[in-house]
């Protein structure tokens, strides 16, 4: 643990130069097709599930029904939004969850507190690491592969992590990112929400 800390900031701290630059240009982007914020703000679940502030690239428009609710995602997501996902430049704020201690470079991607109570045991397992930028299911088709196959790799990770996979896992998410695979699940901005493993699959996932 106190290894992959010690990674984690090395590296953030060694590209930090290169990044700020392209960090700035893109907030000025951001500014300028989706307007203010320009940081997107959310609460997620950490290490053992405890809350935290993700902070991301805003890719959404504030697009609202005549309820003043905001609309599906797809909707939207504009080609601007799109673009940013696509190359994962969304996701440059969150050098500053790792750098803070909130998250690593590579772990289970950080998901929704709503989805806390619908894990089995298993599942709930990919809180036993921090989460990351990258991961290992994020290599392994990223947004387009099921809820539980995701959580597998998320379990598979936490059970074999080590700094040198945690390199293998950063330099192919670079090959992943400039091939842009995976992005989204079929019919959706990003994956749909998860509501709980099928009794099957639960039993899958014990064996």
């Amino acid at each position: 643990m106190v290894q992959k800390r010690i990674f984690d900031i090395t590296l953030v701290m060694l590209v930090m130069p290169l990044i700020l630059p392209l960090y700035g240009f893109v907030a000025l982007l951001v500014a300028r097709y989706l307007g203010r914020p320009v940081l997107f703000r959310q609460e997620r679940p950490g290490f053992q599930g405890k809350p935290f502030t993700l902070i991301k690239f805003r890719s959404m428009a504030d697009h609202r029904d005549a309820n003043g609710d905001y609309l599906p995602d797809a909707q939207r997501l504009t080609p601007f939004g799109g673009l940013l996902r696509q190359f994962s430049l969304d996701e440059l704020p969150e050098l500053w969850n790792v750098l803070k201690g909130d998250m690593s470079l590579v772990g289970p991607r950080p998901l929704l507190m709503e989805y806390l109570d619908h894990y089995t045991p298993e599942q709930a397992r990919r809180h036993d690491v921090l989460p990351g930028v990258t991961g290992w299911a994020q290599i392994h088709g990223r947004n387009a592969q099921s809820w539980e196959d995701r959580f597998a790799l998320d379990i598979w990770y936490v059970d074999n992590h080590s700094v040198w996979l945690d390199i293998r896992i950063l330099f192919t998410t670079f090959w992943k990112v400039l091939t842009r695979e995976g992005i989204s699940a079929e019919g959706h901005a990003t994956m749909p929400f998860f509501k709980g493993s099928e009794p099957v699959k639960r039993e899958e996932l014990r064996r």
